[in-house]
């Protein structure tokens, strides 16, 4: 890799001691690591390269990526795994690098049409509301306040609304029930507004979901944007493969069936004499899909499609839910000329007409010329709506294809992409061929700051006894740390067993599903010696930094759910192709899993704390190894004596200390 491009030097130089960064930003702290990865990311960018890159918690790669952006002037697109990422980077360390570097380059934060206010839905919603609650009309009227002084119109400038209120599709659009510039509204657009800022934009931020959402032509409106990126940075790159799933297939849902049904009634008081034509077809599309719901009670929460059509009933409920969406469509044929709502119904109807054809099709062909798909048909049920969804099993090919057809630079990084050192994996998985590699290590001092602990004497995962045991198991653990853990769990059932089982706990005790996620978790950091029980949306996103969190346990082995139609597939394929499903597949996924999960513990220089790894296979299983050399280099034990020398020791001066030496002890083992 050649370091010494004009790109590489400079960005090396603005991280280094006495650099851009060390006198601007307060604290910064130049990093070899660091450098070494900003090095990288600039010989990618000059090259239009493609670089894959993990870099452990603490090496700094955001900064480490944003300074040759920003230094070489490309455009660039930088995608991050969620929206609160999102707004983490664009409105914090941006600007801060931006700022020291002294450059004057555009940049802009871009999402996905359903995070913006539509004013056109909102007024509509206005005219004909329909609450549940009179909490939800409060919230409704705290938007309403807020539309009137918004200049972004992100709903996430709205404190405490939460992301799944049923009142966000009242007031934003979709692709399919946005009019476009036949909106009364257009030129007022929040939407058309953030597009236009990120046209204009040398940086660009955005997050997966819009990114793939463009790539799979999902009509985003982002697509007038990407062709001119020069370079993209994916962040959190070990998501991609599973989202991008989501995206190169198709779904169809409850709500967006009961929601084209009213906004056609809500139509007919702009055309005179289209209610008489609407109103039933409307009311029976409605019905239809609550016929169905109920009619899906019989089945497992979520299956293949093969599953539920093999139901009578579930059958003839889709036979009549297809009809519905027939008539619907013929009905509002003759008033496309009405008006552009109608004539946006219309487009929806028939769309969805399609999709409902394609996931009831066992397998189905775009053209004369194409193969037959290979799709996953399978649903997933709610508890009042279902979904449909058709999921490609393997991306590697369209994400491959983008990637080349933009000839641009790409860079993807996150803290766990290798197993046991190597990108083999993740890198066929993105449809990456021999692509440049980098591996920095997390430069904690594992050995003074982190100690692993691997409780003995416990059941095997699937036996009866075993969340017992792993919660006597715990109680030490818990004493000796007075809190300040989070435990996390392979499913929802074990941890509401836990949840009962430490009620008695001396500390507060916060439970998933007890309250929002960042509701949890900001209660838990003013707790100071809190527990939180967790499931695997505690494993990524979550940063708890200070003496807060001092304790992550694992209870098993992040293996994925059996019950994944997508997943089960994946591994049939692999199977037919004559590879070997657990070693390909099954043990990569729950490595990446268990990386992630660790990684909440030690977040900062001055972090201490102990992981608990409870899942006997890892020591048990030949494959446990593999877990275990894929973790940072912690020091083991299965005493747990040593977990309270390690406590006692912090304690004792009321100041982070490293933990005693642990060779003498009597079932430590060595890495």
């Amino acid at each position: 890799m050649n370091s010494k491009s004009p790109l590489a030097e400079a960005s090396r130089a603005a991280l280094s001691d006495g650099g851009s960064l060390a006198g601007n930003i307060a604290a910064f702290q130049p990093r070899a690591a660091q450098q070494r990865l900003a090095e990288a990311v600039a010989h990618a960018f000059e090259q239009r390269g493609v670089l894959l890159a993990e870099a452990g918690t603490g090496t700094g790669k955001t900064y480490a990526y944003l300074v040759p952006a920003l230094l070489s002037g490309l455009k660039t697109i930088v995608s991050t795994g969620t929206r609160a990422l999102q707004d983490q980077l664009y409105h914090r360390d941006l600007p801060r690098v931006r700022d020291a570097l002294g450059t004057g380059l555009k940049t802009a934060l871009l999402k996905g049409r359903a995070n913006y206010l539509c004013r056109y839905r909102l007024e509509k919603a206005k005219s004909e509301p329909r609450f549940a609650s009179r909490e939800q009309v409060s919230q409704f009227q705290r938007i309403v306040a807020w539309s009137g002084r918004t200049k972004m119109g992100d709903l996430a400038e709205i404190d405490a609304l939460p992301e799944d209120s049923p009142l966000l599709p009242m007031v934003t659009s979709t692709a399919e029930n946005c009019l476009g510039t036949e909106c009364p509204l257009w030129s007022e657009c929040f939407v058309v507004q953030a597009r236009q800022r990120a046209q204009a934009a040398d940086v660009v931020v955005v997050n997966h979901h819009l990114l793939l959402a463009d790539l799979a032509l999902k009509q985003e409106g982002f697509g007038e944007i990407l062709p001119g990126a020069q370079a993209f940075v994916v962040d959190e790159a070990h998501q991609l493969p599973e989202l991008a799933a989501q995206f190169f297939g198709e779904g169809l849902g409850a709500r967006p069936l009961v929601e084209l049904a009213r906004d056609s009634l809500a139509e007919c008081k702009d055309v005179p004499g289209s209610l008489a034509a609407i109103q039933q077809p409307a009311q029976a599309l409605e019905h239809a899909t609550r016929v169905l719901r109920s009619a899906m009670e019989v089945l497992p929460a979520r299956g293949t499609r093969h599953r539920a059509m093999h139901d009578a009933g579930v059958s003839e409920g889709f036979d009549a839910l297809s009809e519905a969406l027939v008539a619907i469509s013929a009905a509002l044929e003759p008033l496309r000329d009405t008006s552009p709502g109608f004539d946006g119904c219309h487009a929806r109807a028939r769309d969805f007409i399609g999709r409902m054809q394609r996931w009831r099709a066992a397998r189905d062909v775009d053209d004369e010329f194409a193969e037959p798909d290979d799709d996953v048909r399978w649903y997933e049920l709610s508890p009042r709506g279902f979904r449909l969804q058709r999921t490609p099993l393997d991306v590697s090919g369209p994400l491959r294809a983008h990637r080349e057809r933009s000839q641009a630079a790409w860079v993807f990084t996150s803290a766990t992409l290798a197993i046991e050192g190597r990108f083999e994996h993740i890198a066929t998985r993105l449809g990456l061929d021999e692509p440049e590699t980098l591996l920095e290590p997390s430069p904690f001092d594992w050995q003074s700051q982190a100690l692993c602990y691997l409780p003995p004497n416990l059941p095997e995962p699937m036996s009866r006894d075993y969340n017992e045991a792993l919660i006597e198991a715990l109680r030490p653990v818990l004493e000796a740390s007075s809190g300040r853990a989070f435990v996390l769990f392979a499913s929802h059932r074990a941890l509401r067993e836990a949840a009962e089982a430490l009620r008695d706990l001396p500390w507060p005790l916060f439970v998933q599903g007890e309250a929002p996620r960042h509701v949890l978790l900001q209660r838990f950091r003013e707790s100071g010696h809190g527990v939180l029980l967790g499931a695997a949306s505690f494993r990524e996103g979550v940063d708890v930094v200070g003496a807060a969190l001092s304790v992550v346990v694992i209870d098993k082995l992040p293996f994925a759910a059996p019950d994944d139609p997508v997943f089960e597939a994946r591994l049939d394929a692999i199977r037919r192709a004559g590879g070997n499903p657990f070693r390909d597949e099954q043990l990569p996924q729950a490595v990446i899993a268990l990386k992630q999960g660790a990684g909440r513990l030690i977040r900062s220089e001055s972090d201490r704390g102990v992981l608990v790894l409870c899942d006997p296979r890892l020591l048990g299983k030949s494959y446990g190894r593999t877990f275990l050399d894929s973790l940072p280099p912690l020091p083991r034990t299965r005493n747990v004596q040593d977990v309270m020398a390690f406590f006692a020791e912090e304690g004792a001066v009321g100041l982070p200390q490293p933990p005693a030496r642990l060779d003498a002890a009597e079932e430590y083992f060595p890495l």
